[in-house]
């Protein structure tokens, strides 16, 4: 039994049918678009409704599109949630060990967690990290000949079946996965152990001029964090590029040091924006 969620988009008929088509039990949800609810407190951006069904109907596997669906989260039969990461690392594994994969390992954005990394790496298949967008991960993979990428937030390429994120057609992927291994997808899906990871935006006046990444302050902060995580984890700081944010991400082995490290960039940030707007 699977439980659908159409996010009232663009998959809403095609997703159903193909998993009933397929032989699936279907429950769906959120298929009736109007227009204006598109990813209206549902689909892949707001999973929990999906999740939820999950456990209600003790379906086997959530699968939550998003409008145009081009990106998905997943849930366990326990309801738990599902990220790329881990969806990509499944498929890239199961192509791997039977020879599909192309270009020795997977693609993502320099989000995507450290855990992921080491266990490809395990298995002799490396990550390849680009900026964040998927139109960076899809410019990687084709240059430099991969044929399974994607984003940690759920969208995924598979390049031998279309050139752009197809939820649904990961999905299909996910599925033959858990039906050959013929075990509970809270097993099969669990491909790593995440490290901690840990994101916090701090906002700035940008009409005060404040350049927070530019100020020796923070550049000690960050300097500091880096080497707390050495070897154990890793800071990422990066402007948003369409809002006034600061992102500041780090993962690491230790979550209170991880916690302790964005904590204190984040405390540097605001001491530089506030310091000028007081003057």
């Amino acid at each position: 039994k699977i439980v659908i969620d159409c996010a009232h988009g663009a998959a809403y008929k095609v997703a159903p049918r193909v998993l009933y088509e397929l032989g699936a039990e279907v429950v769906t949800l959120f298929n009736q678009p109007n227009g204006f609810n598109i990813n209206d407190k549902c689909g892949a951006t707001s999973p929990a409704a999906m999740r939820a069904a999950v456990v209600e109907h003790k379906a086997d596997l959530g699968i939550a599109l998003d409008g145009d669906a081009d990106r998905l989260i997943l849930a366990d039969e326990t309801g738990t949630q599902i990220d790329g990461d881990q969806i990509m690392t499944l498929i890239g594994q199961s192509w791997a060990e039977s020879g599909r994969l192309r270009g020795g390992g997977v693609v993502a954005t320099v989000m995507s967690n450290m855990g992921m990394e080491l266990h490809l790496k395990k298995l002799g298949l490396t990550l390849a990290r680009t900026a964040v967008g998927d139109r960076y991960v899809v410019e990687h993979m084709r240059e430099h000949g991969f044929n399974v990428g994607g984003e940690q937030s759920g969208h995924v390429v598979l390049s031998d079946f279309a050139t752009t994120g197809d939820g649904l057609l990961a999905a299909l992927q996910v599925l033959a996965c858990i039906r050959k291994a013929g075990r509970p997808a809270s097993e099969v899906l669990r491909v790593f152990q995440p490290l901690p990871q840990l994101l916090k935006n701090v906002r700035y006046d940008a009409g005060t001029g404040v350049r927070p990444l530019d100020a020796d302050s923070v550049k000690a902060a960050i300097r500091a964090g880096e080497e707390k995580l050495s070897g154990v984890g890793r800071v990422l700081i990066r402007k948003s590029g369409t809002e006034p944010l600061i992102r500041v991400m780090a993962e690491g082995e230790d979550d209170a040091l991880v916690t302790s490290v964005v904590d204190d960039i984040c405390d540097a940030v605001r001491g530089v924006t506030q310091a000028v707007a007081a003057e």
